[in-house]
């Protein structure tokens, strides 16, 4: 699949510098990379969201389990 992305120019400096440095190979890895950190913050939002909406709706949880699952939702751990 073949997808077309218009960047701003700050954006298409920081794809290249990250190849030329020899992080990525391509801009594509560069692109492809940035999504999954975004794949990834939007599920941690969701389960921590998750997690405030149990605790909103009054479901009887010890606080240290409710801050445990934040913790390890943030730290990826979920």
């Amino acid at each position: 699949m073949t997808t077309n992305v218009s960047l701003t120019p700050e954006l298409e400096d920081f794809t290249r510098l990250c190849v030329e440095t020899g992080r990525y190979a391509s801009v594509s890895e560069v692109v492809r990379h940035a999504l999954r950190l975004m794949q990834d913050q939007e599920r941690r939002k969701a389960a921590f969201q998750t997690t405030l909406d149990a605790a909103r709706a009054g479901t009887p949880r010890e606080l240290d389990l409710v801050l445990r699952d934040a913790d390890s939702i943030i730290d990826g751990r979920r």
